[in-house]
C-alpha cells in the first residue's frame, strides 16, 4: 500500500507527500508532463537533450552536482516519449537543499552558448555509442519508424537523426524551457522522512514565487488503424540474426492493459514461458526469445524478439513464432499457467514498492495522469484477469495485418 497527501500551490504545481519514517533519507522527485512525442517532428530530441542541459548550471547555482554532492545527494534524470523526470536521494536533514537546486533550475535555468554546445557533444556522443555503434543498438531507431507512420512514437527519445540535435539553436532550447518547464506541467513527490507539512512549508518557501506558464494542450497525431504487415530487412555487423515483431497494442490505463501485460508474460517472460519452451529449449531455432510491451501512455507496443540459431532463416524463425501465437489464440489458457504468471506480476508489483525512489517514481507517473487513486489497485487488476481477457488480448492484437516485422541480419562477409 503507498499512501500518500497531496496539495496543490497556487502557480498549479502539484505536490504529493509519501511520508516513510523508517529511513533516514528522502526522495524529491519532479516529473515534468513533456517526452520525445511532445517534439516538433523536424526537431526531435530535444526532450534528452533537454535533460541534459538542466545540469549545466542556473543562475544562482554554477554547478548543480557539486552542490547535490555537498548535500549528500545522489541525483538523476531520465526521458521517455512520455515523460522526463528528476530525482535526488539525500539525508532527510538535507531535504531543503533539494527544494533550492530544483526550484532555482525551474525558475532560472542559465542558458549559454556554452553550455548548449557541450551537451549537444555530450548526445552526439551518446547516439553514435548507444544507437549507431552497438550491436543492435538501433533496432528501435529502425521498428519504431516502421511501427508508427503517424504518432510523434515514431521516432526514440534520442531524436530522429543526429542532425536535429546539431541544428538545435539557444533559441529553440529557451522556447522548449518555457512551454514545458513550468510549475503547472510538474508534479513534484517528496517520500522519505518528512512530514506533509514540512513539505507545504518548503514548496512554498521555494516554488510558489515561480510563475505558471501557458497551458499545454496536447493534441497529437491518432495513429490510423494498421491493416497489412509490415517488414524491414537491415544488414549490420552483429553476432547472431535477430526477428524482431511488434504489435500495436493499448494504452496504459485502458481496461485490458493487464490482460496484455500478463499474455506478455504467458508468451515470453522468462524460461517457463512458451516461446522458450517450444522454440528454444524444444526446437532450437532461437538462441534467446522474449516478450514484452513498452507500457507506454499512448497505444503502445506488444513486442516479441529473439535471436536465431546460426543455421535458421528469419522465415523459419517467423514462422514458428506464428505456430505458437495461433496455439494461444485456440485455445484458453489453463487456470494453473495463468496463475503461475499472476502470481510472478504480483511478486514485481510488490518488490518494485521496497525502493523509496521507486514509490516516488509511481506515484508522480500515475499522478502525471490523473490516475493518482488507481496506485493502489494494481495487483487487484491483475488478479481479475482470466482466461477469456487473455484469449481476447491474444486474438485482437496478435494478427499479421497488426505486425511490424523486423529481420536484423548478421552482415555477410
Amino acid at each position: 500500500m503507498i499512501h500518500f497527501n497531496q496539495f496543490t500551490l497556487e502557480n498549479g504545481l502539484k505536490i504529493f507527500v509519501h511520508e516513510d519514517k523508517t529511513t533516514p533519507m528522502c526522495v524529491f522527485n519532479l516529473m515534468y508532463d513533456v517526452g520525445a512525442k511532445d517534439e516538433n517532428p523536424q526537431k526531435t530530441g530535444f526532450a534528452h537533450l533537454f535533460e541534459h542541459l538542466m545540469f549545466g548550471g542556473s543562475v544562482n547555482i554554477a554547478n548543480y552536482d557539486i552542490a547535490a554532492q555537498n548535500a549528500g545527494a545522489t541525483n538523476n534524470a531520465f526521458t521517455s516519449n512520455d515523460l522526463t523526470n528528476y530525482y535526488l536521494t539525500l539525508p532527510a536533514f538535507n531535504l531543503e537543499t533539494a527544494f533550492w537546486l530544483e526550484s532555482d533550475r525551474m525558475l532560472s535555468l542559465a542558458f549559454s552558448p556554452e553550455s548548449l554546445e557541450v551537451q549537444r557533444k555530450v548526445v552526439i556522443e551518446e547516439f553514435k555509442q548507444r544507437y549507431l555503434n552497438q550491436p543492435y543498438g538501433d533496432v528501435w531507431l529502425h521498428l519504431r519508424s516502421l511501427a508508427y507512420t503517424t504518432h510523434p512514437y515514431q521516432w526514440a527519445t534520442i531524436g530522429k537523426e543526429i542532425a536535429h540535435i546539431e541544428n538545435a539553436t539557444l533559441e529553440d532550447v529557451k522556447n522548449f524551457f518555457y512551454q514545458f518547464y513550468r510549475p503547472n506541467n510538474a508534479i513534484l513527490v517528496v517520500a522519505g522522512n518528512t512530514t506533509t507539512e514540512q513539505v507545504k512549508n518548503l514548496s512554498q518557501k521555494w516554488f510558489a514565487d515561480i510563475p505558471k506558464g501557458q497551458p499545454y494542450h496536447r493534441n497529437l497525431p491518432k495513429e490510423p488503424t494498421q491493416t497489412t504487415q509490415r517488414k524491414l530487412v537491415v544488414e549490420a555487423n552483429v553476432p547472431l540474426d535477430a526477428l524482431y515483431m511488434v504489435f500495436h497494442s493499448e494504452a496504459r490505463y485502458e481496461d485490458s492493459f493487464f490482460a496484455t501485460d500478463l499474455l506478455s508474460d504467458i508468451l515470453g517472460r522468462g524460461k517457463s514461458s512458451r516461446l522458450y519452451q517450444i522454440l528454444v529449449k524444444e526446437k532450437q531455432l532461437f538462441n534467446s526469445i522474449s516478450a514484452s510491451i513498452t507500457n507506454s501512455i499512448e497505444e503502445g507496443l506488444f513486442i516479441i524478439q529473439g535471436t536465431l540459431n546460426p543455421t535458421i532463416t528469419h522465415q523459419e524463425a517467423e514462422n514458428a513464432v506464428w505456430q505458437v501465437i495461433k496455439s494461444i489464440q485456440d485455445n484458453k489458457v489453463a487456470d494453473k499457467e495463468l496463475q503461475k504468471v499472476k502470481n510472478k506480476a504480483e511478486t514485481s508489483e510488490v518488490m518494485s514498492e521496497i525502493e523509496l525512489l521507486n514509490r516516488a517514481i509511481m506515484i508522480a507517473t500515475y499522478a502525471l495522469n490523473g490516475r493518482e487513486n488507481e496506485i493502489n489497485q494494481r495487483i487487484n487488476l491483475i488478479q481479475s484477469v482470466n482466461s477469456d481477457d487473455i484469449l481476447r488480448s491474444a486474438k485482437k492484437i496478435l494478427t499479421k495485418e497488426n505486425s511490424s516485422v523486423l529481420y536484423y541480419a548478421k552482415t555477410q562477409k
